[in-house]
């Protein structure tokens, strides 16, 4: 059978995205989703999004890794659905779907961007070496000074396999301050296992750990990774942060139709 597909990306993170509202994808099929994202075999993403009914809200979004497993919350994905639903007429400006960690709303702006709310946030753990939270997908991060030389394949995946974590394991992001409201990022997505060139959940996550390390006083953090450039929006409450908003480009790249040989 034909499958048709889009191709989207936000700062660099790039999915494979599916209009699953007539129920015409294996959503089982775990390999049949690992070929697709496979970079050499197949059309290459980091994760496939399928766009999905949903009684309550615009429409729900389904995420799955580039290993085929369903995944947790992604933001990236999250923009680049939202962009997705409004080239299908499905939305104008502003949407509430479904995800696995519950309901977003989302707004495309005038400059092009999407601002996604992403979940509140009431734990961070801090320790000398690192700080942890779950900003829809749990995320370790790690202060560097020179950010250009971490190995991050390599240390990265030592701390997502690392016994702290389990089987489950955690995404890991290095930061280093590069000016009051600025911070590098660089992260090993688990289910990827290797470095993306951006991680929304990630970044979030970041901008939410660096004020509450008192490393910015502001409630809006600009975050550069490889992919481009994010910005992180927030209200700092006394249950923790609400109002998170991550900001950044959704791309259409390209649309096709896959030849699947059952």
């Amino acid at each position: 059978m034909t499958l048709p597909f889009f191709k989207y990306q936000g700062t660099g993170n790039d999915f494979v995205i599916i209009d699953n509202r007539q129920s015409v994808f294996f959503k089982n099929n775990t390999k049949l989703i690992r070929h697709l994202c496979d970079r050499k075999f197949g059309i290459g993403a980091d994760g496939l999004i399928l766009l999905e009914l949903d009684e309550e809200v615009d429409f729900k979004m389904v995420y799955y890794n580039a290993d085929g497993n369903p995944s947790t919350m992604c933001g990236n994905g999250g923009r680049c659905l939202v962009a997705f639903a409004k080239a299908l007429g499905i939305i104008e400006q502003q949407t509430t779907f479904r995800a696995v960690d519950g309901l977003h709303r989302a707004e495309l702006l005038e400059d092009g961007r999407v601002a996604l709310q992403m979940q509140d946030v009431t734990q961070i753990q801090e320790t000398a070496d690192f700080l942890f939270l779950d900003t829809g997908s749990p995320h370790h991060i790690i202060m560097v000074e020179d950010l250009a030389q971490v190995d991050v394949a390599k240390e990265g995946a030592a701390v997502r396999y690392s016994d702290r974590y389990g089987a489950v394991g955690t995404n890991v992001n290095f930061v280093s301050k590069q000016a009051s409201d600025t911070f590098g990022v660089r992260t090993y997505e688990r289910g990827v296992e290797d470095e993306t060139l951006s991680c929304g959940t990630g970044v979030t996550a970041v901008a939410l750990a660096m004020h509450y390390t008192g490393q910015v006083v502001r409630n809006s953090v600009r975050l550069h990774t490889p992919g481009g450039s994010l910005e992180v929006r927030f209200q700092k409450t006394d249950k923790g942060y609400e109002q998170v908003h991550l900001i950044g480009p959704a791309t259409f790249v390209f649309e096709g139709v896959w030849e699947h040989q059952p």
